[in-house]
């Protein structure tokens, strides 16, 4: 297959006029953008999350993983539920499983989280949430923030180094499971300055995203990298369709932000789900192709301490969807669409077309 390029000041003027065009009459565009993306998914079977054994290991009840993407752990113990864990894969440019999109972890799926971790070959975890959301916990502190070592089932957890990025924190981590003479060592890339019910400023969340982008465009690729936030949906969506652009745009390809959010809406529900969410993407966007990604971070995230978690929180009704774990109001599940219409949906060839910017730009090698 042969594809129209463009260089980066084309892509850059394109994505200006477009922004210009939606932004138009109060963001008129954009809303309208993001109403057409409100049905995608919705009626994909969430079966597994939704079983007795398994509500307990959701954060939030109407945040659940769709059957036919989410991560399935080995099963211990002949015991068929111990293979859930409330966790997609999602697409980001290479295939269908670049990344891995989870909630943030209980402290009865800690064991799950460091399991799923190790059995998917996990190399770099991004966390897109704070701690604490003043008295709410977003997230269970899952590894030693500062040194030493935890221990999650049959994972032992030692953090050997840590330093602070303008806005961000990078840990090294290496891992060890009981009975496997090998250890691996972890990236844990972790931004907490997402101000409270906003969104962060595009040069912070840019610069912290081209760090990650690195990174990933230079280690082997073992297995998806983890993002989640504390839904796993709102920020975690955000930030994949972010830097899935940016692997675009480095190739010389049109972003298509909507068809992206479509796509990774058909693998976890609600990815990207705020309007301002949505809006963020393109001003990053617009930042990052206008060379800002070393942009000035904000002058209170170059400050942050790693124990200063209670000022950051999460952001839109994706993270805070369901802030009760516990619902007593019983929900109707959604009629799942047939095996046949969700493998029709899901072919690689129709993802291809939804994130490509026009079927005009592909060219199949036996096209007339």
């Amino acid at each position: 297959m042969r594809m129209e390029t463009f260089s980066r000041s084309e892509i850059l003027q394109e994505l200006k006029s477009r922004t210009v065009s939606l932004a138009a009459n109060n963001n008129r565009g954009f809303k309208q953008e993001f109403r057409e993306l409100s049905e995608v998914g919705k009626d994909l079977p969430t079966k597994a999350g939704t079983t007795e054994a398994n509500k307990e290991k959701n954060r939030y009840p109407f945040i659940l993983p769709y059957d036919h993407s989410r991560v399935r752990l080995s099963v211990l113990n002949q015991d068929p539920v111990s293979d859930y864990i409330n966790a997609n894969f999602v697409p980001g440019g290479g295939s269908e499983r670049d990344f891995i999109c989870t909630q943030g972890p209980l402290q009865n799926t800690l064991p799950d989280f460091w399991r799923m971790v190790w059995e998917q070959n996990v190399r770099i975890i991004v966390m897109v949430t704070s701690l604490k959301q003043k008295h709410t916990i977003m997230c269970e502190k899952y590894w030693p923030l500062e040194s030493g070592t935890m221990y999650c089932g049959s994972i032992q957890v030692t953090t050997v180094t840590r330093k602070q990025v303008t806005d961000f924190f990078v840990t090294t981590i290496n891992l060890q499971q009981r009975g496997n003479p090998n250890d691996r060592i972890i990236t844990h890339y972790y931004y907490p300055t997402w101000p409270d019910q906003g969104v962060p400023d595009p040069s912070s969340l840019c610069m912290f995203t081209e760090h990650v982008r690195q990174h990933l465009e230079v280690i082997p690729r073992l297995g998806p990298a983890v993002v989640h936030c504390s839904a796993g949906v709102g920020r975690s969506g955000t930030f994949v369709t972010l830097l899935w652009l940016m692997q675009l745009c480095m190739r010389g390809i049109q972003p298509n932000i909507k068809a992206a959010v479509e796509d990774l809406r058909l693998h976890r529900m609600y990815m990207v789900q705020t309007p301002d969410q949505y809006i963020l993407i393109y001003h990053c966007l617009l930042h990052w192709l206008s060379g800002g990604a070393i942009g000035r971070s904000q002058s209170q995230g170059a400050k942050l301490n790693a124990n200063q978690q209670a000022k950051v929180s999460s952001s839109g009704r994706g993270d805070k969807a369901g802030r009760r774990r516990r619902s007593s109001q019983q929900q109707t599940p959604p009629t799942p669409q047939s095996e046949n219409s969700v493998q029709q949906i899901l072919k690689p060839g129709n993802l291809l077309r939804r994130l490509l910017p026009s079927l005009s730009n592909v060219k199949t090698s036996n096209s007339s």
